[in-house]
């Protein structure tokens, strides 16, 4: 089985290099770079094209907010997933990073079995939405008075009844297998679903189905 291929991207050296021992210590997963600058991130990314990339998001020059930004914009890059770092749970730059594209988020405090979880949910092609902490950071930043400016989502009016009603659902938290069982559809089903909707919106993944589906107000707080 090839390992996870990893760049860690966080500007303390000694933070770093707890994350690094954690990460090498599993054998399926590999710590391919380092960085200390959402520059070196980038020229990291662009060589080595890991799967998953470890973010911090205030890092020194270009933080982890434009690195993701770059990194999800990037075609090239398609195949590279970013779980953001944050040391606080309502952090509005972990709200822009998820916007930007990156598949998650993980709190610096948390337990190191989270990580080496959330790095495997990430690489795998989910996102990491099943902690409450990342809907109620949504909740609270689509909720605030200057949403109404952000621009219309291209692609809602292609969805289908049933569209809409799948993408409740996944704005709901509910792996496939939930909406299966609560729409009485197959599980190959459901998942068919899913994948119409992000390709008619051209979202990423799961985590920007549900910030759309937040910003469209498809789902009210």
């Amino acid at each position: 089985m090839t390992a996870i291929s990893i760049v860690l991207a966080e500007d303390q050296a000694v933070v770093r290099a707890g994350f690094r021992a954690l990460l090498d210590a599993e054998p399926d997963i590999e710590v391919a770079g380092e960085a200390a600058t959402g520059e070196e991130a980038l020229e990291q990314v662009r060589v080595l094209r890991p799967k998953v990339v470890v973010m911090d998001i205030r890092m020194p020059g270009m933080d982890g907010l434009e690195a993701t930004r770059q990194i999800t914009e990037d075609k090239a890059l398609a195949d590279t997933k970013v779980l953001v770092l944050t040391t606080f749970e309502l952090d509005e730059y972990v709200f822009g990073a998820l916007r930007a594209g990156a598949s998650g988020f993980l709190l610096k405090g948390g337990e190191p079995a989270e990580l080496l979880q959330a790095v495997r949910v990430v690489a795998s092609g989910d996102s990491l939405l099943a902690p409450s902490v990342t809907r109620r950071l949504i909740e609270a930043y689509t909720a605030r008075p200057d949403g109404a400016t952000e621009p219309p989502i291209e692609g809602l009016d292609e969805l289908t009844t049933r569209e809409h009603e799948v993408l409740r659902l996944v704005a709901a938290g509910l792996t496939n297998g939930e909406i299966a069982e609560d729409l009485q559809l197959s599980p190959l089903t459901a998942k068919t679903h899913v994948s119409r909707i992000l390709m008619k919106l051209g979202a990423r993944d799961r985590v920007q189905l549900v910030v759309m589906a937040y910003e469209s107000h498809i789902v009210e707080r």
